[in-house]
């Protein structure tokens, strides 16, 4: 697995950087996104949902576990573990239609590890005080972190 490491000033730069990663993902990706609370989680499935051709807001599933989106080419599904720590079957079969023709952005896969498939991409962020974040994307597919910077 190779990583970038990537800083950013504000919520426009993380947006940016998802930006560049999806302009490089395909229908059947899964990119997984960790970090605490308010670390910017959403803002960068923003950024790549917008680049991707979605037109309409884009928010937090927090409360539904996951959102679907149409963009120019592909769906796009995105999913808030956040509340789970586990699949029983009847849960995972709630989930796992999201995953079905899209790419897919995963925000607190630390749940469903065992049942998710597995990711192309990992993003993990971090405060770094005010608006500012360090993110790590890592992939085993170098092509896919070239630019990112």
């Amino acid at each position: 697995m190779q990583s970038r490491r990537v800083a950013t000033a504000s919520a426009e730069e993380t947006e940016a950087v998802a930006a560049r990663l999806a302009e490089r993902l395909a229908l059947g990706d899964i990119v997984t996104l960790s970090g605490e609370l308010g670390s910017g989680k959403t803002t960068f499935v923003r950024g790549a949902c917008r680049a991707l051709g979605v037109a309409r807001p884009v928010t937090s599933p927090t409360f539904t576990i996951g959102h679907r989106y149409r963009g120019r080419d592909l769906d796009i599904s995105h999913l808030d573990l956040f509340r789970f720590s586990g699949f029983s079957p009847a849960e995972w079969g709630d989930v796992e239609p999201y995953f079905e023709d899209a790419v897919v952005f995963v925000e607190w896969p630390e749940a469903g590890l065992e049942a998710l498939p597995c990711a192309r991409v990992a993003v993990r962020l971090e405060h770094a005080g005010g608006d500012q974040r360090q993110l790590e994307i890592a992939s085993a597919e170098s092509a896919l972190l070239e630019g990112i910077e």
